[in-house]
Formats: C-alpha cells, structure tokens, sequence
C-alpha cells in the first residue's frame, strides 16, 4: 500500500522571484516532491493545509547574522535557540553566521568549528562564514579545511584596527586564496583611516557621545573603501560580497565593477532602507547604534529606489543581539559601545513593506529576502519552491500589517529599533525541513533539529535565472 505523502500545501499561488504558479504543494520527509497544478484534485496526505489561493513562498535566507558573537568585552546576548527560533517567527528557515576570532589566540578555523558545535542547538538550518583578521603561514591550510567543512566564504574588515580589522596585504592574500577554493570574500567596507581621524576629531570636539554617531563614520568612508577593495578584486580575479551597503555610491560602484565583468555583489539590511539620521536625535539614540550608521534622508531614499530596481542582490539582517544596559553602558563615548541591532524576526516585514512601497514586486521581495542569498552563497536546496528543493516555507500575507512591539518579539533582546512601525506582510505559517514550526496555533518548537549545511563552491550552481519551475539544480 502506497504511503501517502507527510503534507500537503493545497491551493496555493506560489510564488519565486522569477514568477508563480497556482499549485498543490506535495511535501515528503522534508522535500518539496511534486507540485500539481490547482486545478488537479489535492492528493491525499497524512496532513493538508488548504492556503486558499494565497501565497507562499521560500524560507526566507539571512546570509549575515551574529550569533553568540564575542567582540573585545561585550557578547551579545542570544544563543542558537533564541536566534533560530526568532527567525522562525519571522519566515526565516536558515541563518548564515560567522566564525570570527575572539582573540588573537583563536584561529579562523577554531572559531569556525566553535561556531559549529554551538549551532546543535539550532530549530532552523544554519550555514557560516569563515572570517580573517591576520595573515599567516597556516592561514591557506585553514582555508582549506573550512572549505572541507562546507565554509565557503570568509569575512575581513578594512575597519576596527586592534580588533577584526585586516590590512590591504592580508586582503589580498585572503581573495588570492578564495579564488583558488573557489570561495567568496565578503567585506565590511568603511576606510580605516578616514573614520579614525574623523572619530578623533570629534572627540576633540567633545562630539564623541550616540548622538554624533553619524558623523564620525562619513558616507565617504564607506564608498572609498568599496573603490579600493573592488580594485583588489579584480587584480585577483575574486568574487566580493560587500555587506550592509548604506549608500546609493556604494552599491553605483558594485555595479559598475558588475559592467565590467568582476563578480561583485551588494548587501543592505532593512534599517538602512527605512530609518534616517534623525534618529540619532530622538529619546533613544542608543537603540540606533551600528556601523555604518544611518544615513541622511535622501540618501535613504536613493537606496530604498536601488533595493526596488535590483541593483541591491539580498537583503540580510546583521543581526546582532545586544540590550539596552549594554547599549547604554558608553552612550558617552561611540568607540566604546558595542554596535549592531536585532533584526532577524522582522527582516520579512520591514523589507516588505520598503520594497514594496517603492513599486517593487512581490517577485522581487522573493529574490532578496530568500532566492539570491541561496544562490550567491551557494547553499544547496533553498531558495525556491520546486521539486527536490527543501520544503521550507512560508504561507505569506501581504495585507497584515502590524505594530512592531519589541517587548513581543522573540530575539532575546528589549527593544527592536522598529518599535511603533507600522509593518506588513507577515508570516502566516513557517515550514521548515517540512515541519509546521509556526501556524495560527502559535509557535510549535520543533527542538534542536537545525542541520548544518555544508555549502557548495562558490561557481557550484547555475547563476542564470530559470525560465520556469526546474527540477533541483545541483546548488
């Protein structure tokens, strides 16, 4: 006797970010197996959700979260179980977190494997980037072995110096590398320089505290760094990934480099798109401490309009899970708080709802939020609905809107810096690896059966977008 499949998805308009299709959903030990045409009867299942003509789409993909992360004295305050389980929340089915260093006595491979051992207690997937800070003879092997493990891309910052900071020769020894494991290098682009001798400038000032946040870290800074490691790029033939892009000249130059051939990528993360400098003169500028900072309003404005073109390729939260007394601990001094926002269980809504008041497409909040961050890191089986590919899932209401409230959110923290948004586009069902994690009954924890996900190269997989629903590619 034939066993009938674990659950059904009927009625449903799915939707991946190169179009839709009214479908049946047919999920098997964690796989999306068939998808039937809505006007077919719906198969029997051992369960069946009846979506009702509305849509579903793609476990969301967060390529740059930072989970349980050390940085100089402050961690922030989440583990695996409380970051996966607000991503959840949030129509996130797997984080990418990163292996940083804590020390100059933890190598970029033991901050990897740590990561890793940590990340058994996750309830979504979970993938990682490897990160360098210092060049030295074992840093090759290293990069190996990450490889091995499924560690496709690392990390480097050109600002930070005395912490995560690596200088232009460690850079291009990393990207030299990368190219040879068929790897990506991600950057934090501010120039080093120009943001220490503005931050010192204002210091003499006496301009040093949150409020003067902005000024201390110039869209200059940014932009500049981004031409220089663009150069570096291509004299090494590297792929680039730059996160958390805050100005419209940043992303111009990716794109640029993009004409001319270099595999050159741009990250933003919500707040950059929907928040402005005059945050850091409201009653709690703390709750807005992050590098870079927020940018004025017209700029803003400028990026919000590359997000809605496609200029921007993913949308990832930076999440970064500190409280308010830690935020509050230096508001005196900006060089000696820890920076960084939680952003995990609302990057569905403020994307969503940014996007789409610039005119983009439901299609296209897809291609950021969930396809393009699958496909530029390479993690095999996510980012679209099709047969073969992961069942992760998202039932999507477009219409809901709701009042961000930080205190009702799940991500470990006290505040969200969308606290009184009005948001929508919400999730109103999660599946994750075919489990129904979150419904109209509330959260169902499935406990600690996150997978690791071992990445393939970063050329593994087909960079064209397909004419219709494939069978699974080899991601």
């Amino acid at each position: 006797m034939s066993r009938h499949p674990d659950l059904v998805i009927a009625h449903a308009t799915v939707v991946n970010s190169f179009g839709r299709q009214n479908a049946h959903i047919v999920v098997q030990d964690g796989l999306v197996t068939q998808l039937i045409d809505a006007s077919e009867a719906v198969p029997r299942a051992e369960r069946t959700i009846d979506a009702g003509g509305r849509l579903v789409i793609p476990g969301g993909v967060d390529g740059h979260c930072h989970v349980a992360q050390v940085t100089g004295r402050f961690r922030t305050l989440d583990d695996y179980r409380t970051t996966s389980t607000a991503a959840l929340w949030g129509g996130t089915t797997t984080i990418i977190d990163f292996g940083i260093p804590r020390d100059a006595q933890e190598t970029p491979l033991a901050a990897v494997l740590h990561k890793k051992e940590l990340a058994t207690e996750s309830r979504c997937d979970v993938a990682l980037h490897g990160a360098v800070i210092s060049w030295d003879e074992t840093v090759p092997w290293q990069l190996e072995q990450l490889a091995a493990e499924g560690v496709r891309s690392v990390k480097m910052y050109t600002t930070n110096r005395g912490t995560t900071m690596a200088d232009g020769d460690t850079i291009v020894k990393v990207m030299r590398e990368m190219v040879r494991l068929d790897g990506l290098t991600y950057i934090h682009a501010e120039h080093d320089p120009i943001i220490t001798d503005c931050t010192e400038q204002h210091a003499q000032d006496g301009r040093i505290g949150i409020e003067h946040l902005h000024r201390t870290r110039p869209e200059l800074a940014e932009e500049v760094s981004v031409k220089e490691t663009l150069a570096m790029a291509e004299y090494t033939g590297a792929a680039v990934y730059f996160v958390h892009q805050s100005t419209p000249r940043a992303v111009d130059l990716v794109t640029e480099a993009r004409t001319r051939g270099q595999e050159a990528y741009s990250e933003t993360c919500p707040h950059y798109v929907t928040l402005d400098d005059s945050v850091y003169g409201s009653k709690f500028p703390e709750w807005f401490a992050c590098c870079p900072p927020m940018r004025n309003a017209e700029t803003v404005a400028a990026l919000k309009e590359r997000l809605a073109s496609g200029a921007i390729h993913t949308m990832s939260s930076d999440h970064s899970c500190y409280d308010l007394s830690q935020k509050r601990e230096r508001t005196d001094d900006v060089r000696a708080m820890p920076h960084g926002l939680p952003g995990v269980e609302t990057r569905m809504p403020v994307t969503f709802t940014a996007m789409i008041s610039a005119g983009a497409s439901v299609e296209d909040f897809v291609g950021v939020f969930s396809a393009e961050p699958a496909r530029i890191n390479a993690v095999p089986g996510k980012g679209r609905i099709a047969e073969g590919f992961d069942a992760d899932l998202v039932i999507f209401d477009p219409a809901e809107e709701r009042t961000v409230d930080g205190a009702a959110l799940h991500m470990g923290t006290d505040f969200s810096p969308f606290e009184g948004e009005a948001l929508t586009g919400w999730p109103a069902v999660v599946i994750s690896a075919g489990r129904v994690v979150l419904d109209g009954q509330g959260f169902h924890d499935p406990g600690s059966v996150g997978r690791f996900v071992a990445r393939n190269g970063f050329h593994g997989h087909d960079s064209t977008v397909p004419a219709g629903l494939p069978a699974r590619a080899n991601l």
